[in-house]
C-alpha cells in the first residue's frame, strides 16, 4: 500500500519549516501503509497543540478534543469499536502536562491503543514556555532564570505504572521511528512511543544536532522483557537510549475486561445458573 494514500490535497499546514512533526507524520503514514491499514480502519485522537494538529493534515478518521484528553477519548473509542486501530497523538505538554493524570490512569487500564507523543521539551503552540520535559536550566521568555523543576520522565513513569509497551524514538531517524510505530500498533495493549522532536522556533538547545549527538540505539543484545533493565535505561540521560525499552505480552486489555465483550455477555439473570428466586421474578414479570 502506498503511504501517499494518507495525503490530503490543498491543506494549510501551520507547522514551521524544519519542524520535526513533518518527519513523525511521514513515519506514521509509512507505518500504517506497511501494515496495510486503510484510512477508514484507523482513527486518530488528539488534544491541543502543534503535534495535536497532525490529524488535520492526514486523510482518515479523527477526533480533536480538549487539551490533554486525547488518550481518554481514544480509550472510549477502542472500547466502542475494538476493530479500529486507535492512535492518540499529542505533544509533551498535551500528554504529560495537561493530560498527566489521564496518562497515568490510561497506562493502568491498558487499552489496546497506540500513544504517540511529540516530545520537543517546550510548548510550541503557546510561544515557547517550558514544558514538563524541559531540562533544568532551560531559559524561556517565562522561565527567565531557567527551569528549576526536575523534568518529567515519561518512559520511567510508564514502566513503573505497568505499561505493556514503552519505546523512545527521534524524529530525525524516520525509518527507525516508523518501525517502532509499527511494533506499537501490532502490540496488544497500551503502547507508548515517546518521540524526541526538535522545535526549531522556540527550543534552540535541543536541536536536530543535539538529539543526534545525545541519543544512541539500544543494541540487539538488549532484552526489552527485563523490567529492571528497562527502568535503568529509562533513567539514562544524554545520551538517551532509543528503541523498545520494555514490552510484555499476555496482559488483558481494557476492552477484554469489559463485561460486554465477555464470551458469555448474556445478563446474569438470564444465564443457566440463575437462582429459583430470579426465575420466579422473571415469571412474575412475564
Amino acid at each position: 500500500m502506498d503511504w501517499k494514500i494518507y495525503d490530503l490535497e490543498d491543506i494549510d499546514n501551520q507547522w514551521c519549516p524544519g519542524c520535526g512533526d513533518f518527519q513523525i507524520m511521514e513515519a506514521l503514514k509509512k507505518a500504517l501503509a506497511e501494515l496495510e491499514l486503510a484510512p477508514n480502519q484507523v482513527v486518530l485522537h488528539s488534544g491541543i497543540g502543534q503535534a495535536a494538529k497532525m490529524p488535520h493534515f492526514m486523510k482518515g478518521n479523527f477526533f480533536n478534543g480538549l487539551h490533554g484528553r486525547s488518550i481518554s477519548n481514544a480509550t472510549g473509542m477502542k472500547a466502542a469499536n475494538p476493530e479500529l486501530t486507535v492512535i492518540a497523538i499529542g505533544g509533551d505538554g498535551d500528554m504529560y502536562g495537561e493530560g498527566g493524570n489521564h496518562f497515568l490512569h490510561t497506562v493502568r487500564r491498558n487499552p489496546d491503543i497506540t500513544n504517540i507523543v511529540h516530545n520537543n521539551m517546550v510548548y510550541g503552540l503557546t510561544k515557547g514556555q517550558a514544558s514538563p520535559t524541559s531540562s533544568i536550566g532551560f531559559r524561556t521568555a517565562v522561565q527567565t532564570d531557567g527551569v528549576f523543576e526536575e523534568p518529567f520522565n515519561p518512559v520511567a513513569v510508564a514502566i513503573a505504572q505497568g505499561a505493556t509497551f514503552v519505546s523512545r524514538a527521534f524524529s530525525g531517524y524516520v525509518d527507525e521511528t516508523k518501525e517502532l510505530i509499527k511494533r506499537a500498533i501490532r502490540h496488544k495493549g497500551y503502547a507508548l512511543v515517546d518521540i524526541f522532536q526538535p522545535c526549531v522556533s522556540f527550543n534552540k538547545v535541543n536541536t536536530h544536532k543535539w538529539f543526534r549527538e545525545n541519543t544512541y540505539f539500544l543494541d540487539e543484545a538488549y532484552d526489552p522483557s527485563d523490567r529492571d533493565a528497562a527502568m535503568r535505561k529509562a533513567f539514562e540521560r544524554a545520551p538517551y537510549p532509543l528503541g523498545l525499552l520494555y514490552s510484555v505480552e499476555g496482559r488483558k486489555t481494557f476492552e477484554e475486561n469489559l463485561a460486554c465483550y465477555a464470551e458469555d455477555a448474556t445478563p446474569l439473570y438470564l444465564r443457566e445458573r440463575k437462582t429459583s428466586a430470579v426465575l420466579e421474578f422473571i415469571e412474575a414479570l412475564a
